[in-house]
């Protein structure tokens, strides 16, 4: 019962820190410090704080829905079309090709160099340097941003250039544990004139075949052997996680379109500077 109540905390954490851009990943790895799993391997929680991403990738499925779904449920004239053609929604068909095409640096740096990351990487010290790197990135760019018109102010704006570059902004998460792929990729949509709320809409769609992607990879290296005790551990995990994305979802799009991110650069910070100094004390 007890690591149930561990995966209840750790679904938690999950749905906070997936979309908040202040590292999911970070956290759980120092949140697997301080309340370690008793019984279950390595190898589980490696896989663990991954596949529970799931349940927040749902959130968005749900929430934005009709923003992200390409097929019509009744047939209509669309843009000309008629017959099959008139089933199929050409925007959001275009904007999921530009998020494929953001997928492709961290799809590949991610097949190739996974195990490697791992071993070289997601330790605390990296994260707490990670989250304090990018915390400074947070100020540095609001501040640069402040007064200025961004270019991009609609999704349909995004073109196959600017999708590239975040997707390559979006490697720097994948190597750099603490970074926060939603960190990253935002702060890269920012730095390349993209709007906060589109940054932020983008990077919620963008999630979806990132963390379905990684999220298959690591079952398939962990194998589909798993215990019922790591099976109730998993799915409670990802149904927390679901359910407090939804509430954490619907908060920062609203937060966003009167506030910037510096809280979050802040907040990246000062948890950095307690971390190295929380493990330099233990060590």
């Amino acid at each position: 019962m007890f690591e149930v109540i561990k995966a209840f905390i750790y679904g938690i954490v999950e749905g906070v820190t997936e979309w908040l851009p202040i590292s999911s990943t970070g956290h759980l790895i120092l949140l697997e410090q301080l309340i370690p799993f008793e019984s279950t391997s390595e190898e589980f929680f490696d896989m663990f704080d991954v596949v529970i991403q799931l349940g927040a990738i749902l959130a968005v499925v749900i929430l934005f829905w009709n923003q992200i779904w390409p097929f019509a449920l009744t047939p209509g004239s669309r843009q000309g079309r008629t017959g099959v053609g008139s089933y199929f929604k050409k925007d959001i068909w275009i904007l999921w090709s530009k998020i494929l095409v953001s997928c492709v640096p961290a799809a590949v740096i991610g097949l190739l160099f996974d195990d490697v990351l791992n071993a070289l990487f997601y330790n605390p010290t990296c994260v707490a340097l990670a989250l304090i790197l990018f915390g400074v990135a947070f100020l540095v760019i609001e501040n640069w941003n402040k007064g200025r018109r961004p270019k991009v102010r609609k999704l349909s704006q995004i073109t196959y250039q600017t999708a590239l570059l975040i997707g390559v902004f979006q490697v720097i998460a994948a190597v750099f544990p603490g970074t926060s792929r939603s960190g990253a990729t935002i702060v890269g949509a920012l730095l390349i004139g993209v709007s906060r709320t589109v940054a932020a809409e983008y990077t919620f769609f963008l999630a979806i075949p990132v963390m379905f992607g990684a999220s298959l990879l690591k079952v398939i290296k962990f194998g589909a052997a798993f215990t019922s005790s790591e099976l109730t551990l998993l799915l409670v995990g990802m149904i927390v996680s679901f359910v407090v994305s939804l509430f954490v979802l619907r908060f920062l799009m609203g937060y966003i379109k009167k506030h910037d991110f510096k809280i979050f650069g802040w907040y990246r910070i000062v948890l950095g500077a307690v971390v190295l100094i929380y493990f330099a004390v233990a060590g």
